[in-house]
């Protein structure tokens, strides 16, 4: 009998081998615990830039203040929002790389190249990604990021359809969100449509 061959999904073992990386164990103060959640078929892509303390804690991704934050910009309830079928959480590194002076150290450089584009292959349904923070904005906007993440926000509309770049909704940055009224006013209202729209 015929029929059409079904292509199996690569996404299961793509995903245990990520969470079972140790490639920068040496350098991480907490050890490693890679966070991430994909489904085949979701539609909305979060890069962030990596996992805090909370998340390496709990293993459940924006699970912290800042995620209570990005949640409401999107409009999402919790359940939608980690329906891994629907939401893909992809961080630029996936591990939590411990504390530095002032907040969270950088996300470690050698998790995107490694692991991104393997992932990006298999998330073929994805409609909009968010780009949350300057460290996402650079590995994929490259040479298209504006000079400062502040200008890039602001000319959102030139990344589209594929891409929206966003502040990090930490509590830390509240005084970008006081100086920069324009955000939360204009500009998270079309997020919510656009979101709303690729989730339908």
């Amino acid at each position: 009998m015929g029929g059409r061959v079904v292509k199996k999904s690569k996404l299961p073992p793509l995903l245990a081998e990520i969470r079972s990386c140790q490639a920068c164990a040496a350098h991480l103060p907490h050890g490693p615990r890679p966070v991430v959640q994909a489904g085949a078929h979701a539609r909305l892509l979060i890069v962030g830039q990596a996992p805090g303390r909370l998340v390496h804690e709990t293993g459940i991704p924006w699970n912290d203040p800042s995620g209570d934050r990005l949640r409401a910009w999107l409009g999402l309830a919790p359940d939608v929002f980690y329906d891994e079928q629907r939401v893909a959480i992809v961080p630029t590194a996936f591990c939590y790389p411990g504390k530095g002076k002032s907040g969270d150290l950088p996300p470690r450089a050698e998790c995107a190249p490694l692991w991104h584009a393997p992932l990006m292959a298999e998330l073929r349904d994805v409609r909009l990604t968010l780009l949350i923070g300057r460290y996402a904005q650079e590995f994929y906007l490259r040479e298209n990021c504006k000079a400062t993440l502040t200008e890039t926000v602001a000319a959102y509309e030139q990344y589209l359809p594929r891409y929206f770049p966003l502040p990090h909704p930490s509590p830390r940055n509240r005084l970008w969100f006081k100086a920069n009224g324009w955000f939360e006013r204009d500009v998270v209202p079309v997020l919510k449509r656009l979101v709303a729209a690729a989730l339908t």
